[in-house]
């Protein structure tokens, strides 16, 4: 399809059913057209080695495959494979010319009902994870096995999986993955699949590998009446028929990717229920590292792609980098013993954005204090108080109540065994002590980072906070200069301390902490 083509399919006369708009999806191997009632899809004439588009036959016989495949979790939505026809008006989805491609049909799903716009809306719930968790189970028990499937369990096969994957990530070094970080998880895997052979054959032998989805994350769940999981991967059986392990663990990544590892525990919790399947837990972890990669490696082909928008692409770079970086994430966490991580500083110095960024990447749970302070006053985590300083919901029993609440929550989780990140200005002496006590009373050591930033850079952050209002915290120029003036400064007795610049890049801040942390 060249560029005049896609621009015909965008005309609603393109189309057999009314269609009063048509909206283009771009992914780095098809054109989505969402048209009315309907979605088609067409494969774009590419090669990429595990996957080969490049001939009209082979487009053609991969479009019957995903017509096949997909009926067997969503037979609702997938209704044929029609032709592209020319047309004296150009590339149309009716007519009698030539054919220039084929496409997959499908009923058009509810967008506002797809997992991740749930999630992005705060509306993805426990009960609905565990459904989508059951669904899976029941699919994978299902499939078929046996045989040659079998074969693609084999660690022979998975090393196979893994080297593709470092060669093709190789050309992007620089530019969305560092060498240190590729060089770490080769290094891992190499080690983990050496150490584990045994579990890999256990595993084939006990019959969980099958033919999966292979494609198993938010964006191809649909939440209506049914759990509706679309888009397997028909391209490749080699990423198709995997350890159920394998097959999960790209949505518990992505969950974690979202922010959401509670949910990632829960989809975890109820599959192992659900498939009776507790070995699973073996091997979510590295198998979540391949999906991270995975994803980091396809958001990183799009930076090739020359129908790609300039914007589309930075964002690409951008979530590939995030990928990669989470990827390395699951690796360091193998090194973290239980901790308490404090990162600490003034309004608009950056350290939500950085304490959160440090809780995904090394799967602890994160305690903020803007967070805290509006669930014990019962007020909506998005509606700002414009509260003069020390007033309201800042007055000083308030906050008390904010970090005494905030200490014991990090004493409950570190008493479970679990490592703890606090997100707070922590502007008194006194809280910071407390923390530690916590911390010495656990035998777990404290870390204390103090997010800094030039105040231009503050000033810019907070303006624009207001003007999107979309962040939990109350912060504004005035807050900060009263804070700056309270600030108590961290004594050199007070435990691991670092000033961190964080008006430098953000994976280069995280990359300091993660260095003082011994983790790099």
């Amino acid at each position: 399809m060249d560029a005049g083509q896609i621009q015909s399919l965008l005309q609603p006369a393109a189309y057999p059913d009314p269609a009063a708009d048509v909206r283009l999806i771009q992914t780095h191997v098809s054109w989505i057209f969402l048209a009315g009632n309907y979605a088609y899809k067409i494969k774009k004439p590419v090669n990429f080695g595990f996957l080969d588009f490049s001939t009209l036959d082979r487009r053609r016989f991969y479009c019957q495959e995903e017509l096949r495949l997909n009926r067997h979790l969503c037979p609702e939505i997938y209704l044929d494979v029609i032709k592209v026809r020319a047309t004296p008006g150009g590339a149309a989805f009716h007519g009698e010319g030539p054919t220039l491609d084929y496409a997959v049909k499908m009923v058009r799903l509810p967008a506002e009902r797809m997992a991740d716009r749930l999630l992005t809306d705060g509306e993805l719930s426990e009960a609905d994870v565990q459904r989508i968790a059951a669904t899976v189970a029941a699919f994978h028990h299902q499939a078929l096995t046996g045989g040659e499937i079998d074969r693609y369990g084999s660690l022979e096969t998975i090393r196979s999986n893994w080297e593709e994957n470092f060669r093709q990530a190789e050309e992007f070094t620089g530019i969305t993955i560092t060498s240190r970080e590729l060089a770490l998880i080769r290094e891992w895997t190499e080690e983990f699949m050496t150490a584990n052979s045994e579990l890999f054959s256990r595993r084939v032998a006990d019959g969980f590998i099958r033919e999966c989805d292979g494609d198993l994350h938010l964006e191809n769940i649909c939440l209506t009446q049914r759990v509706c999981i679309f888009d397997c991967i028909e391209f490749n059986s080699r990423f198709r028929y995997s350890d159920t392990a394998a097959d999960i663990a790209f949505l518990l990544m992505d969950l974690e990717f979202h922010g959401r590892r509670d949910l990632a525990r829960i989809f975890l919790e109820e599959y192992i229920a659900a498939s009776k399947d507790p070995g699973v837990s073996d091997l979510v972890d590295f198998y979540s590292v391949y999906r991270a990669f995975v994803r980091g490696k396809v958001e990183s082909f799009r930076l090739k792609d020359s129908g790609i928008p300039a914007a589309e692409k930075e964002a690409a770079k951008e979530k590939a980098m995030s990928y990669f970086r989470l990827a390395r994430g699951y690796v360091l966490r193998g090194r973290l013993a239980p901790a308490l991580v404090v990162i600490c500083g003034l309004t608009g110095s950056g350290k939500s954005t950085l304490a959160g960024v440090l809780a995904k990447e090394l799967g602890l749970e994160l305690l903020s204090s803007d967070r805290i302070r509006k669930e014990l006053a019962r007020v909506p985590l998005q509606q700002h108080a414009l509260d003069q300083y020390g007033s309201g919901l800042y007055a000083p029993a308030a906050s008390e109540a904010t970090y005494r609440e905030l200490t014991a929550r990090a004493d409950r989780i570190l008493a479970a065994g679990q490592g703890v990140i606090v997100d707070a200005t922590c502007q008194k002496r006194g809280v910071r002590e407390s923390l530690q006590v916590v911390a010495a009373r656990h035998g777990v050591p404290r870390y204390l980072f103090v997010a800094e930033a030039p105040e231009e850079v503050i000033r810019g952050r907070l303006a624009e906070r207001g003007r999107q209002g979309t962040s939990i915290s109350d912060g504004r120029w005035e807050i900060y200069l009263r804070q700056r003036e309270e600030f108590e400064p961290v004594l050199a007795g007070e435990g691991i301390s670092l000033l961190v610049d964080n008006s430098a890049p953000l994976h280069e801040t995280v990359d300091v902490i993660l260095a003082a942390m011994g983790l790099l």
